[in-house]
């Protein structure tokens, strides 16, 4: 494909995308899609088959180039904090500077049953990012790093619905921060929690400061890691 060509095509995801975001999905037409992109008919249908098409190519835009930056920024990272805080501000980042293709994708993984098309594939994808999840989970209870009481499920649900939630949140409520400051915090609680020095629970080894490491954050190596230095 060359440069015409994929520049053709781009218009055309873009304008698909401002009409899909502003109308929904049913409420859109090819016609108003060929308008916004400045084209025919036939230029359309020389790159998608039909409406299904484009709305398939922009739903595979917003898992594939996000899941590519995802496993990008954990290369950025040495120990499991790094990794997640890189891979959270990365998807933060790019959840930020595409809103309407991030409510897209979300819209279509929550659809009713055959209400929005690219749906199966779009719940494929997701269970790929799941899995990326786990193996870093894995990987920090391999080194020590993460504890081995809780399941791979349980703590790839934990940090990966922290950011999914997040997120959701943002595309409802402009004001709600994604940033690094978020992406720290939130890699800080799930790795740490949030029990204070007053907790009374049992089983919830405390540093010398009275804080709890929380069982599903710190291995008990990390937490005599901890107790050494305080």
């Amino acid at each position: 494909m060359n440069h015409s060509d994929s520049e053709t095509r781009r218009q055309l995801l873009q304008a698909a995308l401002k009409s899909f975001a502003d109308r929904g999905y049913a409420a859109t037409s090819v016609r108003q899609i060929v308008q916004g992109a400045d084209v025919s008919k036939p230029t359309l249908y020389y790159y998608f088959k039909d409406k299904a098409g484009i709305f398939d190519a922009l739903v595979d835009q917003a898992h594939d180039e996000r899941y590519r930056l995802m496993q990008e920024a954990a290369q950025r990272g040495q120990s499991l904090a790094e990794k997640l805080e890189e891979i959270a501000t990365a998807i933060f980042d790019f959840s930020v500077r595409n809103r309407d293709l991030m409510r897209l994708a979300f819209a279509t993984a929550f659809a009713a049953s055959g209400k929005a098309p690219g749906q199966t594939k779009c719940l494929e994808k997701g269970k790929r990012t799941f899995e990326f999840f786990r193996s870093l989970i894995a990987a920090g209870q391999a080194s020590g790093e993460l504890d081995r009481r809780f399941s791979l499920d349980e703590l790839a649900m934990g940090i990966y619905g922290q950011l999914n939630s997040h997120v959701m949140v943002r595309l409802l409520v402009a004001e709600c921060p994604l940033d690094r400051n978020t992406a720290q915090q939130i890699v800080r609680l799930f790795l740490q929690g949030a029990a204070g020095g007053n907790t009374s629970g049992q089983g919830h080894p405390r540093d010398l400061n009275g804080r709890t490491a929380r069982r599903n954050g710190l291995s008990q190596h990390q937490q005599s890691r901890v107790k050494g230095k305080a």
